[in-house]
Formats: structure tokens, sequence, C-alpha cells
């Protein structure tokens, strides 16, 4: 079975993790189930950057990311060539080692989808 690693960071997951991960589970589906509060604003529907991870090993092991995951990603902060959507990714069977950034862009926690 994959393992899916998280480098330490910021207030989600400031100890980092190595979490057992289930292949054809997303990557925000399996953080979630394992006590590390991705934002996912959208509801996992790829219409926000929220989930927004970076891949630092194992990006070659998943399917490549639909237009509507590289339009949205085209808007989340930080991006790098290897940036993902969690709720879109699916874990394949290679291990993965992902970076949470630090800051997002949500409009509903920042006010900004209110009128």
């Amino acid at each position: 079975m994959p393992k899916l690693k998280v480098l330490p960071g910021h207030a989600i997951s400031p100890q980092g993790a190595e979490i057992e991960a289930r292949p054809g589970k997303s990557i925000c589906d399996t953080l979630l189930e394992n006590h590390i509060d991705i934002e996912h604003a959208c509801e996992k529907q790829a219409a926000c950057t929220t989930c927004h991870v970076i891949l630092r090993q194992g990006y070659d092991s998943l399917e490549p990311p639909e237009e509507k995951e590289e339009d949205m990603l085209d808007k989340a902060w930080g991006l790098e060539a290897t940036s993902r959507l969690s709720c879109q990714a699916k874990i394949a069977e290679d291990d993965l080692v992902i970076e949470i950034p630090k800051y997002t862009i949500n409009y509903e926690r920042e006010g900004g989808g209110k009128k």
C-alpha cells in the first residue's frame, strides 16, 4: 500500500505525517480521514483552490489533471509545476510526498464571497 507523507508545515500539519494511503482515493479524502483538516471550501468539486497541494515526490504517478483542475490551479496561491488540487488527484501505487501551502485563497473565509 502506498504511503502519503505530509511535510511539516503550518497549523494544519505542523509535525508532518506519514499515512497509509489507498489507491484510487483522493489526496484530500485521505488527509481528512487521517485528521489533517485541509481546507476544501467547494466540497471537493474543483471549484476553488483551497485544497491545493504541491507534490514533492510522486507527481508523475498521478493521472494528469483535467482541464477544469488546470484552470482552477492557475488561481492558486504559490502555484508550482507540481501543484494539484488534492480533491482531484487520486492516489496511485507510488508513495507521495506533499507540501500543503501556508496560504490559500478562500473568498468565503476572507469575506469576499459576501455581497
